[in-house]
């Protein structure tokens, strides 16, 4: 048994993490703010004696004794990360110098959920572990591309510099059960809309490309991440490079849904990427990892949530 201490525990991808971490007979600190998280996602974990839930801001030290630190916690859609771009920036940065300070000091190995967001609207597709990304440094984006940048930055430099054992991995898109039923994410966005048959949004002319994988998929992969020897450190990408266009996406869960929703063309917001997909050669050399559930499969149990969550 392992003590672990999980930011951002509460979050969409973090209560995966907690509930994940408890199944392999491990002890889980979960660590939140609750501004994007929310204890319904882990509502369920709070009778089992090995897990603790804390209230905390990462941007304030925090001080425990644990084995190993998943460093999640920072809003991760567009609505909620510029709500408060100063505070997006603080939560990447000094929440990363206050967790690494924290495993200097125990000796605790740490993961630093960083994401795709590091390579901006890219202009090498797929995008391999190499590519140093093309971010605009003053766009509506930065604070969160930018301070999941410096992020990275951090956790290389403890590494070099202090000998802290550090990964990194990059996430790209996610969804799954428990995303945020407002956090204007693409999946999110086009189920809710379907279910309740409201026009579906489609930023731009809907040609743009993401991939798109199930949060399963994501966990067992951080966790591999996490597990494998100190002297694989990252970055490394965690993705599903099956590549669909925004509008073949909208048009799979209007089938799914069976509903009677229209298509909707607006302005595409400002840094917009065109084209996301990974490249996870690394993933698979390294961890033997590659995604398992299909977009279908994926999106009829994510469906499914968000009916229950509808009452639809």
């Amino acid at each position: 048994m392992k003590k672990i201490l999980v930011t951002g525990g509460a979050g969409f991808i973090g209560s995966h993490l907690c509930e994940r971490l408890l199944n392999e007979g491990n002890e889980v600190v979960c660590l939140d703010n609750y501004f994007t998280g929310s204890k319904q996602n882990i509502i369920h974990l709070l009778n089992n004696p090995y897990f603790e839930l804390v209230r905390h801001d990462v941007t304030m030290p925090f001080f425990i004794e644990v084995d190993q630190i998943y460093n999640l916690a920072c809003p991760a859609s567009p609505i909620h990360y510029q709500h408060n771009a100063i505070k997006t920036i603080k939560t990447s940065v000094l929440g990363a110098i206050n967790m690494l300070g924290l495993a200097k000091r125990i000796h605790a190995t740490i993961l630093q959920a960083s994401t795709s967001e590091v390579y901006g609207d890219p202009e090498i597709h797929p995008q391999p572990e190499s590519y140093w990304g093309h971010v605009n440094p003053i766009g509506v984006r930065s604070c969160y591309d930018e301070g999941k940048r410096c992020a990275e930055s951090l956790f290389v430099n403890y590494n070099k510099q202090n000998g802290v054992k550090t990964k990194i991995i990059r996430i790209f898109n996610t969804y799954g059960p428990r995303m945020h039923p407002n956090d204007g994410r693409v999946v999110s966005n086009f189920i809710v809309q379907a279910l309740q048959n409201k026009d579906l949004t489609i930023y731009g002319d809907g040609s743009q490309t993401r991939s798109f994988q199930y949060v399963d998929d994501l966990v067992e992969a951080m966790y591999l991440v996490m597990n494998t020897g100190d002297d694989f450190t990252g970055p490394v990408n965690t993705g599903n490079p099956g590549e669909f266009t925004i509008l073949e996406l909208a048009e799979k869960v209007i089938k799914m849904t069976k509903s009677s929703s229209k298509l909707v063309n607006l302005p595409l917001p400002q840094d917009d990427p065109i084209q996301r997909k990974p490249d996870i050669t690394l993933a698979r050399k390294k961890l033997g990892w590659e995604p398992k559930i299909s977009l279908d499969e994926g999106l009829e149990k994510t469906i499914s949530y968000f009916r229950n969550q509808l009452g639809k």
